[in-house]
């Protein structure tokens, strides 16, 4: 649910960088023309997740793709996405590696994610430098909040 909330205060924000942030969990996110995308890593469960939350929604389809274009291109796909049901604006896909998804993101000049017959392109210029931040995060980085304080990474 967080990732939801950052996802749609992106939507509302003018375009942006990609930016890392390590606590309370590993995220890194863009805002793009179209489309936000938020990447979190969970140590506590050892999880990644992608989100993609656009205004228009996404369609029901049995597959996702994410292509990566430039020097190192690749496609990967899935049949475990989800489409939020509180917010059906947001794609979300979990995995315990997220090896391709972050050589994609890193070492090439766009992402196109593709649901069915829609296309929605990700700008990946700059997303090299917060990428490696993202990978180089300490999986002790999860951290409690108490009443607005923040208490030591558990």
């Amino acid at each position: 649910m967080r990732q939801v909330a950052i996802a749609l205060f992106c939507l509302a924000s003018p375009a942006a960088a990609w930016d890392f942030t390590p606590v309370p969990i590993c995220t890194l996110f863009h805002q793009d023309t179209d489309v936000a995308v938020v990447v979190t890593y969970n140590p506590d469960g050892g999880e990644y997740s992608i989100q993609l939350s656009r205004e228009g929604g996404w369609p029901e389809a049995g597959v996702f793709s994410m292509r990566f274009e430039g020097p190192q291109g690749l496609t990967i796909s899935t049949t475990r996405h989800v489409i939020e049901v509180e917010d059906t604006r947001t794609l979300t896909v979990r995995d315990r590696g997220f090896g391709n998804v972050l050589n994609g993101l890193n070492y090439n000049t766009r992402a196109v994610a593709v649901l069915g017959d829609l296309e929605v392109q990700v700008s990946l210029d700059g997303a090299a430098p917060a990428v490696e931040e993202f990978r180089n995060c300490p999986s002790d980085q999860l951290v409690l909040y108490h009443s607005g304080a923040t208490s030591r990474p558990i």
